[in-house]
């Protein structure tokens, strides 16, 4: 595992007060370039996603889109968008949640989840854990059972693990890289 992570990082760069001064962004877009770091990070979340004995995979908005998707199909699982509210047509499942500065709602397809599926959430970074937190809700409104939580990334100094685990109820909570 060692060397899965040091070849992550080596892929993710650090761009210097962006979106806003202060603030270092960690972009992965190094990553998602180079096929081998790709597949090799796609691969450890696909194991996450079987380990955990999920059937669906939820990719949050938006790169959690880009890092789910193809781990639900190299783990043979459905994949399923969480979108931003207004995003998706037909009848939706929303969930609000609370930001630093305001509020914000995503929103799932009712159908799409049942009470048969086990649920791996997918998403590039863990932060203060609102997103995620509000995705768990979701889904169990939904009638599925969360099976996890797996990110690239956590970025342990805004203590999102801490707000986010006791949504979870036990279910495990995997970064592959923790800054």
């Amino acid at each position: 595992m060692t060397d899965i992570r040091e070849l992550l990082l080596s892929r993710i760069r650090d761009v210097a007060d962006y979106p806003e001064p202060g603030v270092m962004f960690k972009d992965i877009t190094p990553l998602l370039a180079d096929p081998a770091a790709f597949t090799a990070l796609t691969d450890a979340l696909a194991e996450i996603a079987e380990r955990a004995g999920a059937t669906k995979v939820v990719g949050l908005e938006a790169r959690g889109f880009i890092l789910g998707a193809p781990v639900a199909v190299r783990a043979g699982l459905g994949f399923i968008p969480v979108r931003k509210a207004g995003k998706l047509p037909g009848a939706t499942l929303a969930q609000a949640y609370d930001l630093e500065y305001g509020s914000a709602e995503i929103e799932v397809h009712a159908e799409d989840l049942t009470d048969g599926d086990r649920v791996l959430v997918v998403d590039d970074v863990l932060a203060t854990g609102g997103t995620a937190e509000a995705s768990v809700e979701l889904i169990r409104r939904a009638g599925a059972e969360v099976a996890g939580l797996a990110v690239l990334m956590e970025l342990g100094f805004l203590n999102g693990r801490a707000r986010l685990e006791p949504a979870l109820n036990g279910a495990p909570l995997e970064a592959l890289l923790t800054v």
